[in-house]
C-alpha cells in the first residue's frame, strides 16, 4: 500500500511516498530558512504563501523520485493539526483535492502523533514505551500504548524546549534556525562556564512537567549572575551552558517518568531529537533502550505523515472531505500516575 504524505504545518514544505508504512520511496523536503532568516523566526503569513508557491513542485518531485505515477498511489495523508493554520490549510487542501479527484482514500494526520511514530519507519518497536517529543512548539513526555494510543504524562507549563533554543539564539544572534545554531556553537564552548538554574516544579500529579521560561530569562536577562569565577562570557560558553541546562531539565523529568512507570524503552521524535547533547545524554545510558530517528526524520517531513496515514487507512479510518485544519493539539489523553 503506497501512501503519499503531505506536511506543511510550519516552514517545511514536504511530500513523501511510503510503502506499507516502512519503505520510504521518496521524501522531498524544501525548507524556507532563507525566507524567514531576516526575521530570525518563522513569519506565519510568509510561510503559508511560500507553501502555495512550492507545493506543486514538491509533489511532482516526490512522485518522480519514487519512480511512480499518481495511478500507483493507494491513498493520501496530510498533516491537519497542530501547526500554523494558514500553512496547514495549504497542504491539507492540496491533499484533499488530489485524493477527491482521483477517488483515493484520505486521512488527516496529527502532526504530533506523526513525530512520535517517525522512529517506527526505521525500527521494529514494540509497545508500550515512553515517547519523548521535543520541538519548537511542543515538549511532551508520553506513554505510548499504540500508534493511536498516546497518554500525556508531562508537558511544558510555558515555553517549549525548542522555543527556548530559538529565543536564546535570536537574542544573541547565534543564527537561524536557533536550535541547530546553538548546538553547533556549543561544540566549542565550556558547558560549565555558567551555572544556570533548574526549575523546581511542585511534585504530585504534575511531576513530569517541565518549564523553560525561567532558564530563558536567566540566559537573556540575568547572564552575569550565573557566570562562574574564572570563566569567559563568550557566545560559545553561553550556548554550551544553556544547552546543558535545557537538556538536563528534560532528561531529569524523563528519567523520573521511566522510574515511576517501569518503562525502559524511550522513543524520541521532533526537531530537538536531532540535538547532539540530548542524544549523548540518553544513548549513553545502560538502563534505557533509547531509539532516535535519523536526523532527516526528526525535522518536519512527509514520510512520517505517510507512515502514520498508512496505519489509519489500512484500517479503513478515513477522514471526511470536510476535515479542517487546527492550530491546537487535540485527541491526546492526559494522565498522571
Amino acid at each position: 500500500m503506497k501512501i503519499l504524505g503531505v506536511e506543511t504545518s510550519c516552514d517545511e514544505c514536504a511530500v513523501a511516498v511510503v510503502e506499507d508504512g516502512r519503505r520510504v520511496l521518496s521524501n522531498v523536503i524544501v525548507s524556507q530558512i532563507e525566507v524567514h532568516k531576516p526575521f530570525n523566526g518563522v513569519v506565519p503569513e510568509l510561510a503559508s504563501r511560500a507553501h502555495i508557491e512550492l507545493i506543486q513542485d514538491v509533489y511532482e518531485r516526490a512522485l518522480k523520485e519514487a519512480g511512480l505515477g499518481l495511478d500507483d498511489i493507494d491513498g493520501v495523508a496530510a498533516a491537519s493539526r497542530p501547526g500554523l493554520l494558514g500553512a496547514l490549510l495549504v497542504g491539507l487542501s492540496f491533499a484533499k483535492a488530489l485524493a477527491w479527484t482521483r477517488g483515493l482514500p484520505f486521512a488527516g494526520v496529527d502532526h504530533v502523533r506523526a513525530h512520535l511514530y517517525a522512529p517506527h519507519i526505521e525500527n521494529d518497536i514494540s509497545y508500550p514505551y515512553l515517547g519523548l517529543l521535543v520541538s519548537g512548539g511542543h515538549t511532551l513526555i508520553t506513554r505510548v500504548g499504540g500508534f493511536d494510543e498516546v497518554e500525556v504524562l508531562g508537558t511544558t507549563i510555558d515555553d517549549a524546549c525548542g522555543e527556548a533554543f530559538d529565543k536564546v539564539a535570536k537574542f544573541y544572534g547565534f543564527g537561524f534556525p536557533g536550535g541547530a545554531a546553538v548546538d553547533r556553537l556549543a561544540q566549542s564552548g565550556d558547558d560549565s562556564a555558567f551555572s544556570f538554574p533548574y526549575p523546581s516544579l511542585h511534585k504530585g500529579e504534575r511531576r513530569y512537567d517541565v518549564s523553560y521560561s525561567g532558564l530563558k530569562t536567566a540566559v537573556v536577562n540575568q547572564l552575569d549572575m550565573f557566570l562562574n569565577p574564572g570563566c569567559e562570557k563568550t557566545h560559545a560558553n553561553i550556548a554550551a551552558s544553556f544547552q546543558k541546562a535545557a537538556i538536563g531539565i528534560l532528561v531529569r523529568r524523563l528519567l523520573l517518568a521511566a522510574e515511576d512507570t517501569g518503562l525502559r524503552r524511550v522513543v524520541a521524535g521532533g526537531g530537538v531529537a536531532a540535538n547532539s547533547c540530548l542524544r549523548l545524554a540518553l544513548c549513553g545510558r545502560k538502563d534505557l533502550d533509547v531509539i532516535f530517528p535519523s536526523p532527516v526524520l526528526c525535522t518536519d517531513n512527509g514520510a512520517m505523515i505517510a507512515a502514520l496515514g498508512y496505519e489509519l487507512l489500512r484500517r479503513g479510518r478515513t477522514s471526511p472531505w470536510t476535515e479542517g485544519a487546527s492550530a491546537r493539539v487535540a485527541g491526546l489523553r492526559h494522565g498522571y500516575p
